[in-house]
């Protein structure tokens, strides 16, 4: 009885290493980000982790997010979705080349109020309000996958809080790029 224990035990520990050996490997996707662009996060906390990733050499942070390999944003969901619509537009589909020679007017006054109605829709406000504040998410520009996540909630909005905060999420996304040893 105490060898099976002894053996189920040990199994369990060994176990346990490999997973977190596992977990100590980088995302090649992760490692591969050089430049981010941060969307306007709650309290703030963009200012402050631009600061962090820039002071610690982690990854390059831009301002200008046709440049950026992935982009971080403390949400998911439609008003990201709406964001990145915005920054991101998908190319609009080829227009039938028969439709055009026709001169269909009315279905270029139906394209045209989607058109419209659309803009208008992009253009809702984004509110952080009522939002679980901590998560942070790195999503991949080209395919639009959360490629690295980390919670870490704020212990209040103070700028020395704000500041411990991000230094904490920029030293845990150096370390998901680093190899494994």
């Amino acid at each position: 009885m105490k060898w099976f224990q002894t053996i189920g035990l040990s199994t369990l520990a060994l176990f346990a290493i490999v997973g977190v050996a596992a977990g100590d490997a980088p995302s090649p996707k992760v490692a591969a980000v050089q430049t981010v662009y941060i969307l306007p996060m709650s309290s703030g906390m963009d200012q402050y982790l631009a600061s962090r990733l820039t002071a610690m050499n982690v990854v390059q942070v831009s301002t200008d997010p046709q440049t950026a390999d992935a982009i971080f944003t403390d949400r998911l969901g439609e008003s990201f979705e709406r964001r990145f619509g915005d920054l991101y537009p998908k190319p609009a589909p080829p227009k039938a080349e028969a439709k055009e020679k026709e001169g269909d007017k009315g279905d270029s006054n139906v394209a045209a109020q989607a058109e419209l109605a659309e803009k208008g829709q992009a253009s809702a406000p984004v509110s952080s309000f009522g939002r679980g504040k901590g998560n942070i998410f790195l999503v991949d520009r080209k395919t639009r996958a959360v490629i690295w996540s980390t919670y870490e909630k704020p212990e209040g909005t103070r700028p020395e809080q704000l500041k411990h905060t991000a230094d904490v999420i920029a030293k845990q996304f150096k370390d998901a790029r680093k190899p494994a040893k």
